[in-house]
């Protein structure tokens, strides 16, 4: 460790290039995770707010939930054998409030259930995101396809569907608005695998993530990115401490020929990387951390506490492992032949 110390004193210039475009690279990499957990919560939080269960739709759906029909007499059969089952629908739409100023919301009905809010017949309840558009409890709200008018009746949180804010709505309300009998989806929460049901096909959680049009696409776009990142921070490891020991050869001819092992020899590139890449992971988060206070309002960025750390301890391992790949050469090093090389 001592040696290692000496080493980064002495060649102070190149350890903090290396720790910078670490700390740069890091940085993104948080930045961009973020983003992508926003964008993720954003599209979807009304349905990872739900417990772990399985989602039914018709078999005759595609996999898309917008053309999937429950029969009426299999919906009522599920929720009677089921305790925590419930039949819900989803649609896009939009409210005009008292100024007549529209606003896209995901229009939200089910059967009555724990899962859900429950509102009465021209009752609604939107996500709070309405409310710092100006909309109050107690306001009265309209819809074009809707015959009569909503009553505000509250706020709930964080409730959002395909970028767009949730409005719970009764179901004979919502029948109305979409001329529909049938709802689109049955949940049952709490079951890992669900009862096989006829004429249904049944999703886990992460499965019905991939029939919400653009989140697959959406997230698989951003965790490449993410991922490409971290494979840069590995490269630029390796790269820079083969150079190093490139460098060094002589050197480590002589600590060998003295009878220091290559196990000491690894352990002072490891304790190098481990300086570097600590430093330049502790800014990095300490920024990534500011940056959710600084954050454009609107902005679906959502950094979590297991996420940067799970990023660090990968970050930490690809280091890790770029810099043990790069000093395979050290285990290679003859003493007498690295002495008459010479050290560069």
């Amino acid at each position: 460790m001592n040696i290692a110390w000496k080493e980064i004193k002495k060649s102070k210039a190149k350890f903090i290039i290396l720790g910078s475009i670490i700390f740069l690279v890091s940085f993104l990499t948080f930045i961009i995770s973020g983003l992508a957990n926003g964008l993720s919560q954003d599209n979807a939080a009304l349905i990872k707010d739900l417990p772990d269960g399985q989602f039914y739709m018709n078999d005759d759906a595609n996999e898309t939930y917008n053309l999937s029909k429950i029969d009426e007499s299999t919906q009522d059969k599920v929720l009677n054998d089921q305790k925590d089952a419930a039949a819900f629908s989803i649609q896009m739409g939009f409210v005009n409030d008292a100024e007549d100023k529209q606003h896209s919301v995901a229009f939200v009905t089910s059967t009555d259930s724990r899962l859900f809010e429950k509102v009465g017949e021209g009752e609604i309840v939107l996500d709070r995101s309405l409310e710092e558009d100006g909309i109050k409890v107690g306001d009265t709200i309209t819809n074009n396809q809707f015959s009569g008018e909503f009553t505000v009746k509250g706020f709930v949180d964080q409730k959002k569907y395909s970028h767009a804010p949730v409005a719970y709505i009764n179901m004979e309300n919502y029948k109305e608005i979409y001329g529909v009998d049938e709802m689109q989806l049955v949940f049952v929460a709490g079951q890992e695998k669900g009862p096989d049901i006829a004429g249904l096909q049944s999703f886990s959680s992460k499965e019905f993530f991939n029939t919400i049009p653009s989140y697959s696409a959406e997230q698989m776009s951003l965790n490449m990115i993410v991922w490409f990142l971290v494979v840069i921070s590995g490269m630029l490891f390796a790269i820079f401490f083969y150079m190093m020991n490139v460098q060094k050869i002589g050197l480590y001819g002589i600590l060998k020929a003295l009878g220091v092992k290559t196990s000491r020899l690894f352990g002072m590139m490891w304790s190098q990387m481990l300086f570097i890449t600590v430093i330049a992971l502790t800014l990095s988060v300490a920024l990534s951390q500011g940056f959710t206070m600084i954050a454009p309002e609107g902005m679906p960025f959502s950094l979590t506490l297991q996420t940067t750390v799970q990023l660090s301890i990968i970050f930490v391992i690809i280091g890790f492992v770029g810099a043990t790949l790069s000093g395979i050469q050290i285990k290679k090093v003859e003493p007498l032949q690295a002495i008459q090389q010479g050290e560069v």
